[in-house]
């Protein structure tokens, strides 16, 4: 167990925000905290909050060895605070009111390169019960733990599974299977991506079948941390026309407009 202070930081806005599809909400007795289970880079993690103290249910080397970067810790979210408080964006800083606690969470890119593939033209609870499914059907369960099974990585799928109607793919299974195709034929590919820029990264997602424009963006900001990135889906495109029909202010959020896209979208969907 290993408890710690952290500001900005909300685990249900961030849980509701569309960018994870794994969390688990576990019920508490306090109705003032809120606990989730989290299963990423094959490690498994419950963790509580109650206002600004979180428990974890590892302990302090694991949380200053995986969990501290994932939850985007060494990101200055006061300063983003500061740029739009400062601002006169008046919708925006409702937005931030009610979603200041959402973090872009470093996640393994592996895993959101086929979640994203997944979401397209779904909803978050569909996305999630494939993504479940993916990963409980493919049996590889979390290091030292029972309790959840860590995602595939490519050449660990049946590829028969994608024709599985019960998984609820759709016509994504075509997506997927090419996917994970290229991904075992090409085992430099992932870690090239890393590496790339921006544009270099977006180049060679959209390279790839089933990878379109939001698809890619939502994958260099959620798996990449290129947090410039401002995926543009149909609810981005509501409040682009409604609020800024003179065009959003990118330059003064530069370096973080993704983080700010991620406020905006959780305010236009809750």
């Amino acid at each position: 167990m290993f408890e710690i202070e952290i500001q900005n930081m909300n685990l249900e806005q961030i849980a509701d925000s569309g960018q994870c599809f794994r969390w688990k909400r576990i019920e508490t007795e306090d109705e003032n905290a809120s606990k989730y289970a989290i299963v990423a880079f094959g490690r498994y993690l419950e963790i509580e909050q109650r206002g600004q103290l979180f428990s974890l249910s590892c302990d302090e080397k694991e949380w200053n060895e995986v969990w501290k970067s994932y939850f985007d810790l060494d990101t200055d979210y006061e300063d983003i605070k500061r740029r739009i408080v400062e601002s006169d964006d008046e919708h925006l800083k409702h937005a931030y009111e009610k979603g200041n606690g959402i973090r872009i969470l470093r996640q393994d890119l592996w895993e959101i390169i086929v979640s994203f593939i997944i979401s397209q033209n779904n909803n978050i609870k569909r996305i999630s019960k494939s993504v479940d499914e993916l990963c409980i059907r493919s049996g590889y369960l979390c290091e030292g733990s029972d309790a959840g099974y860590r995602f595939p990585l490519p050449g660990e799928v049946d590829m028969a599974l994608f024709d599985d109607r019960t998984m609820g793919f759709g016509y994504r299974n075509t997506y997927l299977k090419e996917i994970y195709e290229f991904a075992s034929n090409n085992p430099a590919w992932l870690d090239e991506l890393k590496k790339m820029n921006y544009n270099e990264a977006m180049e060679s997602l959209l390279a790839r079948k089933g990878i379109g424009k939001k698809v890619a963006n939502c994958i260099c900001l959620f798996g990449l941390h290129h947090v410039d990135a401002f995926p543009i889906d149909t609810h981005v495109k509501q409040f682009l026309a409604e609020y800024y029909p003179n065009g959003f202010d990118f330059d003064r959020y530069e370096g973080v407009a993704g983080i700010v896209q991620q406020y905006l979208f959780y305010y236009e969907i809750m």
